[in-house]
């Protein structure tokens, strides 16, 4: 896959502290413009941003499925590691947590310019003279736009999945925690059936979703 124009190596260093501090501040239409005036379209900038949110969706997989390693092991740790267990445990949790929070950022990130990419271009189709470009120019659009709906609800469908799953990890930590002994160990066992199952959803949903992604990325035509 051709890199993108945000990922080669560009000679706007210069406004690179401005473009941060604009990301920072939320004035995303401020931050579109001095992209633009860099040469980066909002169509560039949606392509990395769907880039980023499918490898979000891939990290989060792989670590859930971590996860659920950890758990299905745990019911076979003597009660002697069980506080070792504990913490690795925790580990995974927090880790999830983090993995999760990343693919909604990156899914609002998409959501974003995504809003100023189809304002802007459909603002754009009375300037046309050529009404046979203004056609092709539209139809393009409701295009992106329909593989943009499926792509992003496979998104959303995949991001809702992941909280069940870290709340039922976050209540098997707390119950370890205070519960360090073998009736612990017993009481995970009927647990880890129920997480095997959404994680098993999780990964189906997230596999769908990045999929989806990977068709919108192929779709998208680079503007040089």
């Amino acid at each position: 896959m051709a890199l993108s124009r945000l990922s080669r190596p560009t000679t706007w260093a210069p406004v690179a502290v401005l473009l941060a501090t604009l990301t920072l501040s939320g004035c995303q239409s401020a931050y579109y413009d001095v992209m633009e005036q860099a040469g980066v379209h909002k169509r560039d900038i949606l392509s990395d941003r769907v880039i980023a949110a499918r490898d979000a969706q891939q990290d989060a997989d792989e670590q859930f499925s971590s996860a659920l390693e950890r758990y299905q092991s745990v019911v076979k740790v003597p009660e002697s590691k069980l506080s070792r267990t504990y913490g690795e445990l925790e580990s995974d949790y927090e880790r999830s947590q983090a993995a999760a929070e990343r693919v909604s950022q990156r899914i609002d990130a998409i959501e974003s310019v995504a809003q100023a990419l189809f304002k802007e271009w459909e603002g754009e189709l009375d300037q046309y003279q050529n009404q046979a470009y203004r056609r092709q120019s539209e139809r393009e659009l409701e295009q992106t736009r329909q593989r943009y709906g499926e792509m992003l609800d496979a998104m959303h469908r995949a991001e809702d999945t992941m909280p069940p799953v870290l709340t039922a990890m976050h209540d098997n930590v707390l119950f370890l925690k205070h519960n360090l002994n073998a009736r612990a160990i017993g009481a995970l066992k009927g647990e880890v059936n129920q997480l095997e199952m959404q994680i098993a959803t999780l990964r189906r949903e997230m596999q769908a979703s990045i999929e989806r992604s990977n068709r919108f990325i192929d779709g998208m035509t680079p503007m040089d």
